[in-house]
């Protein structure tokens, strides 16, 4: 079966960025499907193009039986909310155009958000003759109205039919959290899939101790509390600066914020202008390299605001650090936190609160024994019950019924 799946934001292994897509794009192609992956020249994660020239497409082929097609996006992903829709569209229509040339293709696969490239989907899949899986990673364009991104009342409605049409004409609607069941299914979703988010274990090693990357970048021997992904809007990293001047006493406590994004350099200002000695910035680093980063670290940080739609999420992060066998200080709320708890994988810190996540990082780094036992705990549950090869088993399930059933 080839399947051919419309991605502005898809990260290969090698890249920074989320991984969930090229993982189960390897399961698939071992299961013997072949995947054809349209996906931004931009980074969404940093904004930047691997190439100082934009083509217009770049075939690459990762591995036989996957092949990823970058076409032209354009260039300004984090220079401007304007920008970013012109990004947004740009590659809507690059990756269509693109899209008409791939052959003989059996199902394709959306993703939102940004939910413009699900309109491409949709479209591909009818001119093919094939079903349409729309997924959604994020409740686009709720989550956005919600942080106060989207503010026009014409967009808002726009956006908000946008979502609506595509629930009721995907064949199949995917989520990556129960959370996401209702609003979706409230929104005109028919046929709703739960493919949650989850983790490779391979990829980790709780064993490795991580002393050649402390040594690397001069994290000596001190108790490390890491925060590695976005740093955006909503991922509410001031509130870390502010636990981190909390526990400036505290000599043997470091931060370590590792990625990329619209607020990064701000957060580096405002660490700087509070003289925080205690908190380290470091570049992304490709998903291949993040069992060095999380071997070095004693515990992790997953953060988003304190908005009631984020009680909805599964992010990914918590997943990567459950696998490294790192205790999650969880500063988000709902089901996610129901995850962590379930599993005695770490700490909940109430969200929007410097002082919780300050008393969490504190209480970890005082019991030792207790961190470890956390961490190993979140390592057996996802080998148990998120373990992502297992996802991507039920996800080919899915695409190999849904080419059943449409003759």
């Amino acid at each position: 079966m080839h399947i051919l799946l419309i991605h502005q934001a898809f990260a290969a292994l090698n890249e920074a960025g989320g991984t969930r897509h090229a993982e189960l794009a390897r399961c698939l192609v071992e299961r013997g499907h072949t995947v054809t992956v349209i996906a931004s020249s931009v980074s969404y994660l940093t904004g930047e193009s691997a190439s100082k020239r934009v083509h217009w497409s770049e075939k690459q082929t990762p591995f036989p039986g996957m092949t990823i097609i970058r076409t032209y996006t354009y260039p300004a992903l984090h220079r401007s909310f304007v920008h970013r829709v012109f990004s947004f569209f740009s590659f809507m229509f690059s990756s269509f155009w693109v899209g008409l040339g791939v052959r003989n293709v059996d199902v394709v696969w959306g993703t939102s958000p940004p939910i413009f490239q699900g309109v491409t989907a949709w479209l591909l899949a009818r001119l093919k003759r094939t079903p349409f899986l729309f997924e959604v990673r994020d409740l686009w364009p709720a989550f956005a109205i919600a942080v106060g991104v989207l503010r026009n009342p014409l967009l808002k409605r726009m956006s908000l039919w946008l979502e609506s049409f595509l629930y009721r004409h995907a064949d199949r609607v995917m989520v990556n959290s129960p959370g996401f069941i209702d609003h979706v299914r409230s929104r005109g979703a028919r046929w709703i899939e739960l493919i949650p988010n989850g983790a490779d274990p391979a990829m980790f090693d709780p064993q490795t101790d991580g002393s050649e990357y402390r040594a690397a970048h001069g994290l000596d021997s001190s108790f490390i509390a890491t925060y590695a992904g976005a740093h955006g809007l909503s991922n509410d990293l001031g509130i870390v600066l502010n636990a981190a001047n909390l526990l400036r006493a505290r000599s043997d406590i470091q931060f370590l914020l590792i990625g990329d994004g619209k607020e990064k350099s701000a957060l580096q200002k405002k660490a700087l202008e509070m003289n925080l000695q205690n908190v380290t910035f470091l570049p992304a680093v490709p998903k291949n390299e993040m069992n060095a980063v999380l071997a070095a670290s004693n515990c992790c940080i997953a953060i988003l605001k304190p908005l009631e739609l984020y009680k909805t999420t599964y992010p990914n992060k918590v997943f990567d650090y459950m696998a490294a066998g790192k205790p999650v200080v969880l500063a988000i709320d709902g089901v996610i936190r129901a995850v962590v708890e379930e599993s005695n994988a770490g700490i909940f810190a109430q969200p929007g609160s410097p002082e919780a996540m300050a008393n969490a990082v504190q209480t970890l780094a005082d019991h030792p024994q207790q961190t470890r036992q956390m961490g190993l705990s979140g390592r057996r549950a996802v080998e148990e019950k998120f373990n992502r090869s297992r996802l991507a088993l039920n996800l080919a399930l899915l695409l190999e019924e849904m080419r059943r059933s449409h003759g």
